[in-house]
């Protein structure tokens, strides 16, 4: 399998290591109940078909990415630096939150 880094080029996929599934939202630790938390660390679906996945160039430019892999064929599609995803996921978070809601200071 190769994997399209969007720093380096195509490479091996022995360059990279796997993390996990990129789709879950890591609850507020500090608002989360212990189920949330429990659900987050414990609890992952295993579906056939599309999924977003991190993944570790450790053997490269040693960014975090989120692969878009077909788990049914292993066809890599779409390959995003990890911070974008991120940052695209807080801005849709904020859109989403209603004017004037309490927010927590960090």
């Amino acid at each position: 399998m190769r994997i399209r880094c969007p720093y380096c080029g195509e490479r091996d996929n022995g360059e990279f290591s796997y993390l996990g599934d990129a789709a879950p939202v890591r609850p507020d630790g500090m608002e989360a109940s212990p189920q949330a938390m429990h659900d987050y660390v414990y609890l992952r679906d295993n579906r056939a078909g599309e999924i977003r996945e991190l993944w570790y160039h450790g053997a490269g430019c040693r960014a975090w990415l989120v692969v878009t892999r077909d788990t049914r064929t292993h066809a890599i599609g779409d390959v995003a630096p990890a911070r974008d995803v991120a940052k695209a996921r807080t801005e849709t978070s904020r859109a989403a939150t209603p004017a004037g809601s309490a927010s927590h200071a960090r």
